[in-house]
């Protein structure tokens, strides 16, 4: 199982952008999400932008705000098998390699291995978008090797 979080090409735009107009905000908001690294923002200078994840294509891509640290970071550190940002439900969407919803769940932190796990079995999965179920905001992307978005 491969987790993914935003590209570096995209999240440099983002960065270098940041401040310059009304879809890059730099900002500071501890505690949210940040799609750079799969941790939690402490006080550190942010960059809020627009994303859009790879895995849906047509009347199925979506955008949506998404958190980075301002400075490039050391990328995520995902330890003893846990799973990033995984402390309270999420919505698990799963998409073909043609771009389509395939199936979803909602999962918790003592399912989610298992349920991602049972979503990138089947073969019509190409990956896996985990989400926030309150906003529907996308958090990261999880494939069964390693594919990059």
């Amino acid at each position: 199982m491969e987790f993914h979080v935003i590209a570096e090409d995209v999240l440099a735009r983002a960065r270098a952008a940041a401040g310059a107009d009304e879809e890059h905000e730099l900002t500071t908001a501890p505690g949210v999400p940040l799609r750079c690294c799969l941790r939690r923002a402490g006080s550190e200078a942010l960059v809020l932008f627009r994303y859009r994840p790879g895995a849906g294509r047509g009347p199925y891509a979506e955008v949506g705000p998404v958190y980075a640290h301002a400075e490039r970071c050391a990328g995520p550190e995902v330890v003893d098998g846990g799973l990033p940002l995984f402390t309270a439900p999420r919505v698990l969407r799963a998409y073909t390699a043609g771009g389509r919803i395939h199936d979803g769940v909602l999962s918790g932190p003592d399912s989610g291995r298992e349920d991602l796990a049972a979503l990138l079995a089947d073969p019509a999965v190409a990956r896996v978008q985990v989400r926030s179920p309150t906003h529907g905001c996308f958090l990261f992307e999880v494939t069964g090797s390693a594919v990059r978005a």
